[in-house]
């Protein structure tokens, strides 16, 4: 089976028209992804847009619920223009205190929330292609005004692709059900995508009676390196991030399935005192193998293809620490 590999980018908005253009030139992977996280991914993707001809370009993940749908529906379009049609529109949903407590929106019911929004999404963009009147009116969200002078018009081609990630049963069955394609979190392993996420995308398409394409999209953390030192960095470095995730209750569904329950409660206590360096170091070596690719640099090929081969269409590398010329480009990843 033949996977498809995408990269994410975590530097600088000012650096990404260099790896934008590297990625193209090289061909060293068929899509480039930015993640929301203390950028505008918005404004990452209009400089690799402009500044690229052929490589797919996406964001891995957009925040959903800290806007609405309609300022969702503006900025993607405006990208999906400017690219020539090559934006995937990657969403997610954030957790309940970032959603209330930073951005000061609201949050109930995620993936009931989420597959309203996609729709609204999805009925503004077809107002804008076709000129009917906008009359979308949810449980959540209602879009009944859109005059003229703020309609951009239509594509030469389809609206965006609308990718859903999720970790929970519900939300991955509803990125089966209404989604495009589906994006794993990166705290992933073999067993977990097989007997957790792939059974509830069968459930949200079989719901929904889709037979339209859907692609399935792993992101995976990778542990690699070219030097002993670099390897050794980028186990810390893994083991960190691992270490993050488990201190998040949404996550914690991954560490049950592998009985590792009790570390999300040890992980959670050190953010509770500030202790966020001693993370890594709960995260023993059968933890880090299960949860990332790990392997000398012209191992993790084969190592990714076995992990995710008969599951999985794409795998979008997640690369936890600095991995300079990791993939033949000067990536600053994080």
């Amino acid at each position: 089976m033949t996977i498809e590999l995408d990269v994410t980018y975590h530097g600088d908005p000012a650096g990404i028209v260099d790896v934008a253009r590297a990625v193209e030139e090289r061909g060293t992977a068929g899509a480039l992804y930015v993640p929301e996280g203390n950028h505008d991914a918005f404004v990452y993707l209009t400089l690799a847009a402009v500044n690229t001809e052929r490589l797919r370009i996406g964001t891995s993940i957009a925040l959903a619920f800290a806007r609405s749908p309609m300022a969702m529906a503006y900025p993607a379009y405006d990208v999906h223009r400017l690219s020539g049609g090559r934006l995937i529109l990657g969403l997610g949903s954030q957790i309940k205190p970032h959603i209330e407590r930073r951005f000061s929106m609201p949050w109930s019911s995620p993936a009931p929330r989420m597959r309203e929004y996609i729709a609204a999404l999805r009925a503004i963009w077809h107002t804008w292609q076709t000129g009917e009147s906008l009359d979308f009116q949810g449980e959540f969200y209602t879009h009944t005004l859109m005059p003229p002078l703020f309609n951009p018009g239509p594509l030469d081609g389809p609206a965006p692709e609308i990718w859903l990630a999720g970790v929970g049963p519900r939300m991955v069955e509803a990125a089966g059900a209404v989604a495009d394609g589906f994006i794993s979190h990166p705290l992933l392993s073999r067993s977990y995508m097989a007997d957790a996420l792939v059974p509830a995308l069968a459930a949200g398409r079989q719901s929904s009676g889709a037979d339209r394409p859907f692609t399935t999209a792993a992101m995976a953390m990778v542990t690699t390196g070219r030097t002993e030192e670099s390897f050794a960095e980028a186990v810390a470095g893994t083991k960190r991030q691992i270490g993050f995730y488990a201190s998040t209750p949404a996550y914690k569904p991954v560490l049950d399935h592998h009985g590792w329950g009790d570390l999300h409660a040890e992980a959670h206590a050190l953010t509770k005192q500030g202790r966020w360096g001693e993370l890594g170091d709960l995260i023993d070596d059968e933890m880090l193998t299960t949860l990332a690719v790990v392997g000398e640099l012209d191992q993790v090929g084969a190592a990714m293809r076995s992990r995710f081969d008969g599951l999985a269409d794409r795998v979008i590398l997640s690369i936890p620490y600095a991995a300079d010329d990791l993939l033949g480009l000067d990536i600053a990843s994080s």
